[in-house]
């Protein structure tokens, strides 16, 4: 059994003639110390997977597991990076890192404490502003924060959920470097959740496009065999990097064109205003 396994696992919103299916017999397998982007439209269901992955909400039907054991909630076990940051505004970097830090490690002197806390600050090149508060950062700052506050709780996993698509090209670009930087770094599994194709192939082991939804479900799986460190500004010269990104681009909109065929068949035919009376006589 692989380290992370979803079998089956379907989820859907709403209530009666409401209800609608956001993912559908989704199976995946991710590896311990894999880097695995699901890449996907907007409103596909990406957040969906990673909200049930991360255990903050239960699947309607189908199996989840880590490292075995059935996943039945939020846990230290999986440490999560979101769009927005959601960092306190009252408090410091170094108090943001250390509200993660207190929760899991409660018995921790202080000084082990302290010391834990500095090295994830330093780990995301923060220490020059450890004790300015959320509003004095820049957009990348405040991810760097929230990057150092899901290590610091010595996850077995990492999740990230879109955690560039806010930031500026540039920014984006810096941080993608400092991703793969921690995860060489540290080894952690990772499942980030993205919508840049490019930014997939860069940073992942894997790449698994979700198909569009409603109904979404995993497709095809392609695996990145480009040797790292990846260099942006190389990979753009690179053939293979240059054939990834076409497979799975066109892969995807082959997936999309799939689905607008499939409504277009599937709505009723238009009824002239002759034949609309007629029926309704």
């Amino acid at each position: 059994m692989a380290f992370l396994e979803l079998q089956g696992v379907s989820k859907s919103f709403g209530k009666g003639p409401h209800r609608t299916t956001v993912l559908r017999d989704v199976n995946l397998s991710v590896e311990e110390g894999e880097f695995i982007a699901i890449v996907g439209f907007s409103g596909s269901g990406k957040s969906t997977l990673m909200n049930l992955i991360a255990g903050l909400i239960p699947p309607d039907e189908g199996t989840m597991t880590l490292d075995g054991q059935p996943i039945r909630g939020a846990g230290p076990d999986r440490g999560i990076v979101f769009q927005n940051y959601s960092l306190l505004p009252w408090l410091t970097v170094f108090e943001n890192v250390g509200l993660a830090v207190d929760a899991v490690f409660p018995s921790w002197p202080k000084d082990k404490r302290n010391a834990h806390i500095e090295r994830f600050v330093e780990m995301v090149n923060l220490t020059p502003a450890a004790w300015k508060k959320p509003k004095e950062l820049s957009g990348g700052m405040r991810q760097r924060v929230s990057v150092a506050r899901a290590l610091s709780m010595n996850p077995r996993m990492l999740l990230m959920d879109e955690p560039l698509s806010a930031l500026d090209a540039l920014t984006r670009g810096t941080l993608q470097k400092e991703f793969e930087r921690i995860w060489e770094q540290e080894r952690k599994t990772v499942v980030l959740i993205t919508n840049d194709v490019d930014e997939s192939i860069l940073l992942a082991d894997r790449v698994v496009p979700l198909t569009p939804g409603p109904g979404a479900t995993l497709g095809k799986s392609f695996a990145i065999d480009l040797e790292r460190p990846r260099e942006k500004t190389s990979l753009n010269r690179d053939p293979r990097f240059k054939s990834l990104r076409n497979d799975i681009v066109n892969y995807l909109l082959a997936l999309q064109g799939e689905r607008r065929q499939a409504a277009i068949e599937l709505k009723p035919p238009k009824l002239t205003q002759r034949e609309a009376h007629r029926r309704s006589a």
